[in-house]
């Protein structure tokens, strides 16, 4: 199993919502790679090989960020599962399942993932399967962001880089790197 987990928006911090998951889907032998795209530019390669892309959103603006990136991650992988994880993920679950998101986790997400990963084959197998019992919380939606899913690389991802490396102090430098 391929998976790739996507944070858009740490505020400089490693991201923890990306760690702890990888950590806990490789004890389950899933092949993770990590994409911290505050910190790298987003990859196609491991989208393209992906089953299941996973989006982090421990906030507001991590969730308008990673919204962008549905319609491209579906254009290179159009059979990919798509899943998002994190505080805001059960608060938008309408607007996110509306978006063609298939797996909602909140709360404490490793399970959730660790679960979702064990049936994902069995599931494809069933066209019919759009959730899992079982894999993760599943809230009422509180409604949801706006915003398009704009093609190619994220406009707002640019500006919102442009904006912290411009910054006093050379913030980029001071931020941190994921380290597994």
């Amino acid at each position: 199993m391929n998976v790739v987990l996507i944070s858009t928006y740490e505020l400089g911090r490693q991201p923890f919502g990306l760690a702890s998951p990888a950590a806990w889907l490789r004890e389950r032998g899933a092949s993770v790679t990590c994409l911290d795209l505050s910190r790298e530019a987003f990859r196609e390669a491991p989208v393209r090989a992906a089953d299941l892309v996973a989006f982090y959103v421990p906030m507001h603006t991590a969730t308008r960020l990673a919204v962008q990136l549905i319609e491209p991650v579906r254009r290179l992988n159009p059979s990919v599962h798509v899943c998002f994880y994190g505080l805001y993920a059960p608060m938008n679950e309408s607007y996110l399942r509306e978006l063609g998101v298939e797996t909602i986790l909140g709360g404490e997400f490793e399970e959730g993932l660790s679960n979702l990963i064990e049936r994902l084959p069995a599931a494809s197998s069933n066209a019919e399967t759009k959730s899992f019992p079982g894999a993760g919380l599943r809230a009422p939606s509180a409604g949801g962001p706006g915003g398009d899913s704009g093609g190619g690389k994220s406009p707002a991802l640019q500006a919102l880089a442009a904006e912290v490396d411009g910054l006093p102090g050379s913030v980029s430098e001071r931020r941190s790197h994921l380290h597994l």
